[in-house]
C-alpha cells in the first residue's frame, strides 16, 4: 500500500502539469456567420489547429497561462489570454473584417501604384525565404474531402445504377461524400534537396486504404509554383513574387493593417494576360522584412488550369522562431463541373511539431522518398480522436460510421458462401451482346485464391487484310491469384481464322508471376519476376515492333487499296524470364524458335480505289524480289534496363518507382543460333538506347530518345532479322518518339555494322501560342521536333515537324518535311492523339477491347 501511495504521489507531482485540458469553441464573423478553416494557435509556439467547415475548433493543452490567437484571411486577428486548469474551456472568437488603412501617399498623374515597390522588396527577399532552414522535421495532418452535388445517369457511356450510387455513398440525385480520408505524415528536410515523408497513419472512409497522405506543399517563394499534381498544369504557375513576376502581373495596393505591432500590406494580384499560368487574388506582405504573411489566391481555366474548374489556396504563415516563418495551415478548395458531374473538394493541411535541430540516422535519406509505416491503416478510432486537430463535421462522422460499418460487414462475410453466391449471381448470364460487344468477365470470388476468366469482344477483334481476307480473332485469359502473396498464374489462349485463305492459327501463353519483398528500418528491397512459356501457330509482321496496326491497315486496304501491313505465318515456341529489382534494374532473357512460312495475297477486294491497280505483294518488296523461302530460326535474347537514381514510394509490402532526374538506359543483344532444331540463322545484333523527358516548366516539356546499334556478325539472316526503322505511310501518326512519320516501312531496313537513331520533341505547352489570340482562346499548343536515322551516306533519313496539340484536348496535327539521303523528300500532314486526354484514346485505338500480352518476338 505504501509503495502504491508513493508511486501515485510521484506520478501526480511529475505528470499533473502535463494533463491536458481541451479548449474548444466556434469562430464566426461579427454577424454570426461561421468562418471555416480559421487558424487557431498558441502565441509564441508552433502549436495550433484549424476550425472545421462549421467554424468549430478544439485544441488540447496542459494547464497553464496562454495567449490564444485566431486568424482568418481577410479578417482582423484576435488574441485572448486565458488561465487553463484541468477542466474543459469554451473559447469563442468573433472576427471583424480586416480594417485596412491607406498610407498617406502623394499621387501624381501616371504615378506607380505603391504595391509595386512592396512587391519589388518581396522579390529581393524571396531567395532568402525560399529554404531558410538547414534541416527540420514537422508533422502534417491532412484531411481530404470530395463531395458531389449531382451525378449524371451515365458516366463514360456506362449507366449509373442505384446500387452504384449506394456504393459511392450518394443519394438519388448524386449528392453526398464520395471520398474522405485523414492522415498524419512526418516531413523531414535537409539542405540542399533531401526530403523524406513518413506516413505514420492513414484512414480512408469505407476501405482499409491508406488515404491521401502527401502534404500539398505549395511554396510561393519558389519562382515556379507546383500545385498538387503536375497534370493540373505541367508548366507550373508563376509566383506573384517570382523574379520575373512584374512581367506577368498587375498589382494594386489595398491598404495595410497591424498585427503584433507589425504592419502588413494587402496587395491585390491581377494577371496581365489570360491563359498564362497565373494566380489571381490577394497576398499580404509584412512591412520591413517583406515576407508572406498570408494569401488567398485562385487558379481558373482562364489561367492554365486543366481538369478542374477552380483551385483556391488559402495560407497563413506564422513564426516558428524569431527569424523563421513557415506555413501554419493551408486549405485548398477544388471545384469540378464536367460531363454532368458537379463536385467540389478540399484538402486541409495543418503543420506542427517543428524540430529545427533534428539528428538523422545514417542513410536516413535514401532513394525512398515516401515511406509508409507497417501499421499505417491499423489505427483505432480512439487514436484518431486523440490527435485530430480539426473536429469532424457531422456528415463526415456519419460517412465514417456508415461506410466503415459496411466495409467491416463485407470484409467479415467476404468468405461466406452466401456472399460469394450473391456476387456470382450478380455477374449475370452470358449473352450475345457480351460476346460480341462487351466481352465476358467472370470470377469465382474465392477470397484467397480467386480465379477469373475474361474474353475480349469479338466484333472489336474483326480485321481485314489481303492475305487472310476477313479475320476473326478470339482472345481470352484465365487468371489465378494469391491475395496473400501477390503471386499469380495466367493462361492466355488465342485463336485466329482467315476466311479467305481458310487458315486457322492458335497459340497460347502461360505466365507465372511472383513478387518478393524484404523490409527493415532503413528500407527494403522488392522484386518482381515472371516466367512465360508460349507456343502454337500465329501470324506476325516482318517488323516485330508492328509499325502499322490492323485497324489503320484495314482502312487503307478497303478505302485506298494500300495494303501496307506485311505478314508471315510461323509455328513457334518461346520462353521468357523477367526480373525487376527495386533499384530500377530490369533483366529479360528469352529464347524463341520460329518455323517461318511465307504467305501470299488471297483476295483482291476493296470498297474503293482503282481495281486495275493490283495490291502490292505480301512481303517487303523494297528489299526482296520474291517471297522468302520457308526456314527456321532459333534466337536468344538479353535485355537490360536501368534508370539511375530511381526514387520510390515504399508501402508496407511493396515499392513503387516514381522516376529520377536521370534518363533510362537500355541494352539489348540478339544471337541467331545455327544448326539447333534445324535453325538456319547465324547473326549477332546489339543496341544501346537512352530516353527521358525534361519538364522545363514555363518553357514546356522536352522529350528525347536516342539509339545506336549494329550487327557484329551477319553470316546468315533473313528479312525478319534485319534492323527495321518504324516508318509510316498513313495519315494517322504513329508513336512520336519511336517512329518516322513519312518514312517507308522497309525500304531502309539494314544489316549494317552500325546505325544511329534519334528522336527529339519539344512541347511548348502554351509558351508561344499564348501570344496568338485565336490559339490562346482555343488553348491549342505548339509542338515541334525531329526524327532521324543514319546508316551510311546512301541510307539516311531526317524529318522535321511542327504542329498543334491539345485540339479538343485529344488531337494533334503535324506538318512534316522529310529528307532522304540528303535530298528533299516529301511534305505531309499527320493526325494523331496527344494533349490532355489524347494518350488515353490513342492507347484505346491501338488496342481495342484490351489485348492480352503477346509472346516475345525478337
Amino acid at each position: 500500500m505504501k509503495q502504491a501511495l508513493i508511486l501515485f504521489s510521484f506520478c501526480f507531482v511529475h505528470f499533473h502539469p502535463l494533463l491536458a485540458a481541451r479548449i474548444s469553441g466556434t469562430v464566426t464573423d461579427n454577424k454570426g456567420t461561421l468562418l471555416p478553416y480559421a487558424s487557431v494557435f498558441v502565441k509564441g509556439t508552433s502549436r495550433g489547429t484549424t476550425s472545421n467547415n462549421s467554424g468549430r475548433y478544439f485544441i488540447d493543452l496542459p494547464a497553464g497561462k496562454y495567449t490564444i490567437v485566431c486568424q482568418y484571411v481577410g479578417y482582423g486577428r484576435q488574441e485572448k489570454t486565458i488561465n487553463l486548469g484541468t477542466e474543459p474551456l469554451t473559447l469563442d472568437f468573433k472576427l471583424s473584417l480586416q480594417q485596412t488603412s491607406m498610407k498617406e501617399i502623394i499621387v501624381k498623374s501616371g504615378a506607380e501604384d505603391p504595391a509595386y515597390e512592396i512587391i519589388r522588396h518581396a522579390i529581393k527577399k524571396r531567395k532568402s525565404y525560399e529554404n531558410p532552414l538547414d534541416s527540420f522535421t514537422c508533422e502534417a495532418y491532412i484531411k481530404t474531402l470530395l463531395k458531389t452535388r449531382t451525378l449524371p445517369t451515365r458516366i463514360m457511356g456506362k449507366s449509373m445504377k442505384e446500387e452504384d450510387r449506394k456504393a459511392l455513398g450518394v443519394d438519388s440525385v448524386g449528392k453526398g461524400i464520395i471520398y474522405l480520408s485523414e492522415s498524419v505524415t512526418k516531413i523531414s528536410y535537409k539542405k540542399p534537396d533531401k526530403i523524406k515523408l513518413e506516413v505514420i497513419s492513414g484512414r480512408e472512409s469505407g476501405t482499409n486504404g491508406f488515404g491521401f497522405n502527401f502534404p500539398t506543399f505549395i511554396n510561393f517563394y519558389n519562382n515556379n509554383v507546383n500545385v498538387f499534381i503536375t497534370q493540373l498544369s505541367p508548366r507550373g504557375y508563376v509566383s506573384p513574387i517570382a523574379d520575373g513576376a512584374l512581367n506577368y502581373y498587375h498589382y494594386k495596393y489595398l491598404g495595410s493593417f497591424t498585427e503584433d505591432g507589425k504592419e502588413i500590406n494587402k496587395i491585390q494580384v491581377i494577371p496581365k494576360r489570360r491563359f498564362e499560368p497565373l494566380f489571381t487574388g490577394t497576398i499580404n506582405i509584412t512591412d520591413g522584412d517583406w515576407r508572406i504573411h498570408s494569401l488567398d489566391l485562385t487558379l481558373t481555366k482562364d489561367y492554365g488550369l486543366e481538369i478542374v474548374d477552380t483551385f483556391n489556396i488559402r495560407q497563413i504563415q506564422a513564426p516558428i522562431t524569431r527569424d523563421v516563418w513557415r506555413t501554419q495551415n493551408q486549405i485548398v478548395n477544388i471545384n469540378f463541373k464536367k460531363f454532368g458531374i458537379d463536385a467540389d473538394g478540399s484538402i486541409l493541411n495543418v503543420y506542427g511539431k517543428y524540430d529545427l535541430g533534428p539528428r538523422f540516422r545514417k542513410k536516413y535519406f535514401n532513394n525512398v522518398v515516401i515511406k509508409y509505416d507497417t501499421g499505417v491503416n491499423k489505427k483505432t478510432i480512439a487514436y484518431w480522436d486523440s490527435l485530430r486537430p480539426v473536429p469532424l463535421e457531422p456528415e463526415e462522422l456519419e460517412d465514417y460510421r456508415i461506410k466503415d460499418s459496411i466495409f467491416r460487414s463485407n470484409h467479415d462475410s467476404a468468405s461466406s458462401k452466401r456472399v460469394i453466391d450473391s456476387l456470382r449471381k450478380k455477374q449475370g448470364g452470358i449473352t450475345i451482346t457480351n460476346i460480341l460487344f462487351n466481352g465476358i468477365k467472370r470470377s469465382d470470388y474465392n477470397p484467397v485464391h480467386p480465379l477469373s476468366f475474361t474474353t475480349q469482344p469479338l466484333l472489336l477483334k474483326v480485321e481485314y487484310n489481303t492475305v487472310e481476307g476477313l479475320v476473326l480473332n478470339g482472345e481470352a485469359a484465365f487468371l489465378k491469384e494469391n491475395t496473400n502473396t501477390g503471386n499469380s498464374t495466367e493462361f492466355i489462349p488465342h485463336i485466329r481464322y482467315g476466311f479467305s485463305n481458310t487458315r486457322l492459327n492458335a497459340w497460347g501463353t502461360l505466365n507465372f508471376n511472383r513478387k518478393k519483398g524484404v523490409f527493415d528500418l532503413n528500407g527494403g528491397s522488392a522484386s518482381r519476376t515472371s516466367l512465360s512459356f508460349s507456343g502454337g501457330k500465329r501470324v506476325s509482321q516482318f517488323n516485330p515492333e508492328n509499325p502499322i496496326g490492323p485497324f489503320i491497315n484495314e482502312i487503307y486496304t478497303l478505302m485506298f487499296r494500300k495494303n501496307y501491313m506485311k505478314i508471315y505465318e510461323n509455328n513457334f515456341g518461346s520462353v521468357q524470364y523477367k526480373t525487376r529489382f527495386d533499384n530500377g534494374f530490369r533483366i529479360t532473357g528469352s529464347l524463341l524458335y520460329e518455323d517461318r512460312i511465307p504467305l501470299t495475297n488471297t483476295t483482291d477486294f476493296s470498297f474503293f480505289g482503282n481495281k486495275n491497280i493490283p495490291f502490292s505483294p505480301n512481303y517487303p518488296f523494297e528489299k526482296l524480289n520474291a517471297p522468302f523461302k520457308q526456314h527456321q530460326a532459333l534466337i536468344a535474347g538479353v535485355d537490360l534496363q536501368f534508370k539511375p537514381g530511381q526514387r520510390y514510394i515504399e508501402f508496407p509490402d511493396n515499392k513503387l518507382a516514381i522516376g529520377s532526374k536521370y534518363p533510362t538506359l537500355a541494352f539489348s543483344y540478339r544471337k541467331g543460333i545455327p544448326d539447333i532444331f534445324g535453325s538456319d540463322v547465324d547473326y549477332d545484333k546489339w543496341q544501346f538506347s537512352f530516353w527521358d523527358y525534361l519538364n522545363l516548366k514555363l518553357r514546356g516539356v522536352f522529350k528525347y530518345r536516342f539509339s545506336i546499334g549494329g550487327f557484329l556478325n551477319t553470316r546468315k539472316l533473313f528479312i525478319q532479322d534485319y534492323q527495321h526503322f518504324n516508318g509510316n505511310q498513313t495519315f494517322y501518326a504513329t508513336p512520336y518518339l519511336n517512329s518516322f512519320q513519312l518514312a517507308p516501312y522497309y525500304a531502309n531496313s539494314t544489316t549494317a555494322a552500325f546505325y544511329a537513331v534519334g528522336h527529339i520533341e519539344q512541347h511548348f505547352n502554351g509558351m508561344i501560342t499564348n501570344k496568338i489570340p485565336l490559339l490562346r482562346n482555343l488553348q491549342w499548343n505548339l509542338v515541334a521536333g525531329s526524327n532521324a536515322f543514319y546508316v551510311n551516306r546512301n541510307n539516311n533519313y531526317v524529318e522535321v515537324f511542327g504542329g498543334l496539340e491539345n485540339i479538343l484536348k485529344i488531337f494533334r496535327v503535324d506538318v512534316v518535311a522529310s529528307y532522304l539521303n540528303g535530298k528533299t523528300g516529301q511534305v505531309g500532314v499527320r493526325l494523331g492523339m496527344d494533349g490532355l486526354f489524347g494518350g488515353f484514346f490513342s492507347a484505346a485505338l491501338s488496342n481495342p477491347g484490351g489485348r492480352p500480352p503477346a509472346p516475345p518476338r525478337q
